[in-house]
């Protein structure tokens, strides 16, 4: 290995709705002791899903796992209508910890939807985000995914169109998405401010800048996190090379052949423990030059869900 350099991006791993959503899962087992049951992964990440089993939490695919009367978390992606129905119907104690910036996407979806717009939801398909979303009207919410669809989307009045986004893609990609579709649609109507979340769009904009000082960028993430798997995206340039690995044991050093200057980043429901772990990789094999590359300052903060509001940590 002939690294000579490690360069950090700043900002990257835990963004404020993924630090929300882990600290009511905690906060809930000290305040009613295990087991708390938790639909979904709390966050796309399995090493914090693993951290969080050992605590007591159960995670679960469906509430209809949950026993009647149990209490069950909400994960940070957000839900359907139905899966609350589902919820109530089985009398469980229920703790939201959608993203608030999930929830403003459901919003403005369900007010679209109210005005009587068909609404254009740009995003992947089979994502827990765009499953809870398309969920709150699924006769009036069409997934458009790519530019091919851009151009075969068919809605009944031209005129009655709106647009609103899943908050983890890239900004680029999505622009030109949007774009196209205002082209298409002149009268569409959007939201006043992008749905993209400033964290994703803090990382991408970090990312960009490794990419530019760095051979080759590892993005530590897991392989369902759409935000992850855009940071990959965004720093694999044609004098970069980026690869997204889980963890250490992802490393496959022929990827470091020819580099003398590794970048590092982390998606937004990574545990920068993972990250140190694969710095103390590189300094074990002689990196002295380990720096940090900061893109701006992030310190945003989220309000514990309303059902764990006056319950204090430790």
């Amino acid at each position: 290995m002939n690294i000579e350099r490690v360069i950090l991006a700043e900002p990257r791993g835990f963004c404020a709705g993924v630090i929300r959503a882990i600290e009511a899962v905690e906060l809930a087992l000290a305040q009613y002791g295990p087991p708390i049951y938790v639909r979904r992964q709390i966050v796309h990440n399995l090493f914090v899903v693993r951290d969080l089993e050992r605590k007591g939490a159960v995670f679960v695919e469906e509430v209809s796992a949950v026993p009647a009367g149990g209490r069950v978390i909400f994960s940070a992606h957000g839900i359907a209508p139905i899966v609350r129905e589902m919820a109530q119907g089985r009398d469980l104690d229920v703790i939201d910890a959608t993203c608030p910036l999930v929830t403003k996407v459901h919003v403005e979806a369900v007010r679209y939807v109210r005005d009587g717009y068909k609404v254009l939801l740009v995003g992947h398909a089979g994502h827990d985000e765009i499953i809870g979303t398309m969920g709150e009207a699924p006769d009036d919410i069409i997934l458009v995914q790519d530019m091919d669809d851009v151009t075969t989307v068919s809605v009944p009045d031209e005129e009655r169109v709106a647009l609103v986004t899943q908050t983890t893609l890239s900004v680029d990609e999505t622009k030109d998405i949007v774009d196209a579709l205002k082209a298409r649609f002149p009268k569409i109507r959007m939201p006043a401010r992008s749905d993209i979340c400033f964290a994703t769009q803090n990382r991408q904009d970090a990312v960009k800048l490794l990419a530019e000082e760095t051979d080759v960028v590892l993005v530590l993430g897991a392989e369902n996190s759409s935000n992850s798997q855009r940071l990959r995206e965004v720093a694999n340039t044609g004098q970069c090379r980026a690869y997204l690995i889980d963890s250490l044991q992802d490393l496959d050093e022929s990827w470091l052949e020819g580099a003398q200057s590794v970048g590092i980043t982390s998606g937004a429901s990574t545990p920068d423990s993972l990250v140190e772990e694969v710095i103390a990789h590189f300094m074990a094999s002689g990196v002295e030059d380990v720096r940090t590359l900061k893109a701006l300052e992030e310190n945003v903060t989220f309000l514990l869900p309303r059902e764990l509001a006056g319950i204090k940590a430790g």
